[in-house]
């Protein structure tokens, strides 16, 4: 896939399924501006990438952040033409007697408002140009509830709603808009779901996990014409159909 001359934008790009997003775009000729919290993962990276690559640091849940790393993405690149919706908080496990309010609501406002305020400041620049991707990383905790997952849960099914929002209001201005469903990718989250050992999740293999890679080739194909059928809907990477399509064994 050529994507010389696009940009993406990618949240939460320091490690994990952002990281792999990052590479392999870049690996295939796009400009990636990456945003995240940790300043020297990010440079590390971005280094690694070249020149074609921009370290924002941010925090999506700070709408001055996000404004500002799509001002200065716009100014390096010119525009954006595909938005990556990867950023998310994992943190509080914990049932909700025993929840602190203020934890529970930081990750509402990461993993909800994070969402919303990257789609805002991206959506206006999409809509002059009559296209652009928006693609948000889903869960299966979006659609089922699991002990100790409150905030995910409830916020997953927030910003799967989001993406269904966009594309009602914006699919008649090029706008398209997915998500992707992974379902446990080898990451720091899974490392942190097997430390509090609630709820069957925390009992699985680390070789349970799939890398990180294969939801980054997913999230490249989503880009092209070939995922048009699923705009508007989620994609679930487990589906035997969509592993054959992207070759993942």
């Amino acid at each position: 896939m050529d994507l010389t001359g696009k940009t993406v934008l990618i949240t939460g790009a320091s490690r994990g399924i952002g990281e792999a997003a990052a590479k392999i775009f870049a690996e295939n000729g796009a400009n990636v501006a990456l945003i995240a919290r940790s300043r020297s993962a990010l440079e590390k990276i971005a280094k690694d990438i070249g020149p074609n690559a921009l370290s924002l640091e941010g925090d999506v849940a700070s709408y001055k952040d996000v404004i500002s790393a799509v001002e200065k993405t716009r100014a390096a690149f010119g525009s954006i033409d595909i938005l990556i919706n990867n950023a998310a908080a994992l943190q509080p496990i914990v049932h909700q007697a025993e929840a602190d309010p203020a934890a529970w609501a930081s990750l509402i406002d990461v993993n909800i408002k994070g969402v919303f305020y990257a789609n805002h400041c991206v959506l206006p620049i999409m809509k002059a140009k009559g296209a652009g991707t928006i693609i948000t990383i889903s869960s299966g905790a979006a659609h089922n509830a699991i002990e100790g997952w409150s905030a995910y849960c409830t916020s997953k099914a927030g910003a799967a709603m989001l993406t269904t929002c966009t594309d009602h209001e914006y699919r008649s201005s090029g706008i398209r808009s997915m998500g992707l469903s992974p379902g446990t990718v080898a990451t720091q989250m899974q490392r942190d779901i097997k430390a509090s050992g609630i709820n069957p999740v925390s009992q699985l293999d680390w070789s349970d996990h799939i890398p990180p890679e294969w939801p980054a080739k997913a999230l490249l194909w989503m880009c092209t014409k070939a995922a048009d059928p699923f705009i508007g809907q989620e994609i679930q990477l487990k589906d035997p159909k969509i592993l054959a399509t992207l070759r993942l064994a």
